[in-house]
């Protein structure tokens, strides 16, 4: 089992890095600086992250 998870890790640490970006802007900007493909995906918290809000917001489905 050793031989098969070690080969997996190297297989991974071998292989070329890619990102997906979650609503961290800045991160976005240093990855592209050092040519790293990343697809930035736009996001912030429901409701502006008032738990108030985005508890209302969950009741209504939206």
């Amino acid at each position: 089992m050793a031989e098969s998870g070690k080969s997996h890790v190297n297989e991974l640490l071998e292989s070329q890095v890619r990102v997906i970006n979650v609503g961290l802007e800045g991160f976005v900007k240093d990855l592209q600086d050092c040519n790293v493909p990343v697809v930035n995906v736009e996001w912030s918290p429901p409701a502006g992250g008032d738990p108030e809000m985005a508890t209302l917001l969950a009741k209504l489905g939206v």
